[in-house]
């Protein structure tokens, strides 16, 4: 018994530090190419130490676009997480605690929705934010992605919400609260974690996307990173490290907000699977 427990453990950990390795590698090898001079990019044999610097960070901040593309990321991603929990929190509220005709249906029309590729939605959008006079705005962009984010968001706080009991709304009823004052003070401190933990899935959608951002915005000047990666990237004869140094500082912002959030996404994830 001992001896397969002992197994597991070491598989446990091995196929841990394999996941490690495989997913490390890769951002070693970027932030080690982003300072690295353009000489020494195509050494060979490679080598990890030797001579760095910060050139290539400078070059990408004042020979490039690249702080605006970064604002821009931020300021969208920002207001579009903010919008879709505050949307999500309201909607799995009522969904959890009201009941109406359809209530079981709906719930699970919002996850329907979401089996969709964004591609097969991105021109309907595109027309209707057209007709709005929406297209090529931040605006539009935020009211694109909340569209898209917003059906898993409402699911997995639907979820986190029917795991808690509803005593302790019954006992702030019996005090002389409302609906509205159980909501802020009694569901969303309980529902925090989850609410955190939705964020992340929230921010990862808008961070990274490209195809919204690419059709949905014209003007270079309101391009969010990944496009303006891609238009530095073909507007270069492929300088790998001012690409790399770029990469770097688009990783920065996920990994704050990982680090920041993790304790919050942990328990957060444990509450969603109690009940769903």
């Amino acid at each position: 018994m001992n001896l397969r427990r002992i197994s597991y453990t070491g598989s446990l950990y091995l196929g841990s530090a394999a996941l490690v390795i495989l997913c490390g590698v890769p951002l070693l090898w970027m932030l080690f190419t982003s300072l690295k001079p353009p000489q020494d990019l195509f050494a060979y044999p490679p080598r990890i130490f030797g001579r760095y610097t910060l050139a290539n960070f400078h070059r990408l901040i004042s020979e490039t676009d690249f702080v605006t593309y970064l604002k821009n990321s931020i300021v969208v991603a920002g207001v579009t997480v903010l919008l879709d929990i505050v949307v999500a929190t309201l909607g799995a509220y009522s969904l959890t605690r009201y009941r109406y005709r359809g209530k079981e249906l709906l719930a699970n029309m919002t996850l329907f929705t979401y089996m969709f590729a964004p591609i097969m939605i991105i021109v309907p959008i595109y027309v209707l934010l057209k007709e709005l006079n929406l297209t090529n705005s931040h605006l539009g962009m935020i009211l694109a992605y909340t569209s898209i984010s917003l059906p898993f968001t409402l699911w997995l706080l639907r979820a986190f919400f029917q795991s808690f009991p509803v005593d302790l709304e019954q006992a702030a009823f019996i005090d002389g609260a409302n609906r509205f004052q159980s909501l802020i003070y009694v569901v969303i401190p309980q529902a925090l974690p989850g609410i955190i933990a939705t964020s992340v899935f929230a921010f990862v959608v808008v961070w990274n996307d490209y195809l919204f951002a690419r059709i949905l915005l014209n003007d270079p000047m309101l391009q969010t990173m990944p496009v303006g990666l891609q238009d530095i990237y073909e507007s270069t004869i492929v300088d790998w490290g001012l690409l790399m140094s770029g990469a770097v500082i688009v990783t920065i912002p996920a990994v704050i907000f990982f680090l920041i959030v993790q304790r919050y996404l942990i328990q957060g994830w444990g509450m969603g699977a109690v009940k769903g």
